[in-house]
């Protein structure tokens, strides 16, 4: 069993793109509870819940990369 050291590495990307949104999701939403009174809360709200989201599938698709990497999961052919 040999790693995949390409999809490896493209799956360690990927997880420093989910650590990133995993830490600007909750500051967003944090900005926007914390100033519900503004014209742009309902926007800001939704950019926060659209990273959250964002983070969440990102760190299934980056464990999902690393895993194929580590095992040698064969492509799947159409």
């Amino acid at each position: 069993m040999k790693t995949d050291k390409d999809l490896l590495i493209k799956g360690v990307k990927h997880f420093a793109y989910t650590f990133l949104l995993m830490f600007t999701a909750p500051i967003i939403l944090w900005q926007a509870f914390k100033n519900q009174e503004h014209t742009f809360y309902i926007p800001v709200l939704i950019v926060g819940l659209l990273l959250a989201i964002a983070a969440i599938a990102m760190g299934f698709y980056s464990v999902h990369l690393i895993m194929n990497a580590l095992f040698n999961t064969p492509k799947k052919k159409k």
